[in-house]
């Protein structure tokens, strides 16, 4: 298990202060602010040892991140309202995205905030759980005797499917992304191309949302 947590424990933390949401008190951009603090404070302390940025295909990571930037908005793009059936809004995705929220009047420093934290701490939370660990551990337990990169269907479909379950209402173009990222992963086999890719994405998404106003894709 100690193995484990310097993979776990970010993404564990990670969703706890999604929970807490703006619960604390504090002004937006001082909740964001303490967030970013707190999660790179736990990558620093705790995982450092085990992030690889190292990247082995910079040109196959940077188009894999906008292929799935653009197949995250495509839907919603090609079928205006296709978000808003039955698949999307029930007891198990929860609500469906409605208008555009409170992130419109949010201060600069707040944006600031909220992008870094998608863009340069969340790929790296994420990659280390989802393809880092996951994928490994559903091979076997003692994950860190299977390579990255290796594959069984199980832990292929099985990560994509839970990586898909955790965006809710964007479950389909989240197991297009998971099925993706899991290709890349088995594909270059480096952390650091895996997390390359889920930054290029996130933060043409982050840039998109800005632009044009979609804050429901936040």
């Amino acid at each position: 298990m100690a193995a484990s947590l310097p993979y776990v424990f970010p993404f564990v933390t990670f969703l706890v202060l999604l929970g807490l949401g703006g619960r604390t008190g504090l002004s937006p951009a001082a909740d964001y602010g303490l967030r970013v603090l707190i999660l790179t404070a736990v990558l620093w302390i705790g995982s450092r040892k085990v992030i690889d940025l190292r990247v082995r295909n910079w040109a196959g990571s940077l188009a894999l991140g906008l292929l799935t930037f653009v197949i995250w908005i495509g839907p919603d793009l090609i079928a205006p309202g296709w978000r808003q059936s039955v698949l999307f809004h029930n007891f198990l995705t929860g609500s469906a995205p409605g208008p555009p929220n409170g992130y419109a009047s949010l201060s600069a420093a707040a944006l600031s905030f909220r992008v870094l934290r998608a863009v340069a701490l969340v790929p790296i939370i994420e990659e280390l759980f989802w393809r880092a660990w996951l994928m490994r551990w559903l091979i076997r337990p003692d994950f860190q005797a299977v390579a990255l990169g290796s594959y069984t269907a199980q832990s292929f479909w099985v990560s994509a499917a839970v990586f898909a379950a955790e965006h809710g209402t964007y479950w389909d173009v989240g197991l297009a992304a998971g099925i993706l990222y899991n290709w890349w992963m088995i594909r270059v086999k480096s952390l650091g191309d895996c997390i390359l890719a889920h930054a290029v994405t996130n933060a043409a998404l982050s840039a998109y949302v800005l632009l044009s106003g979609n804050w429901q894709y936040w």
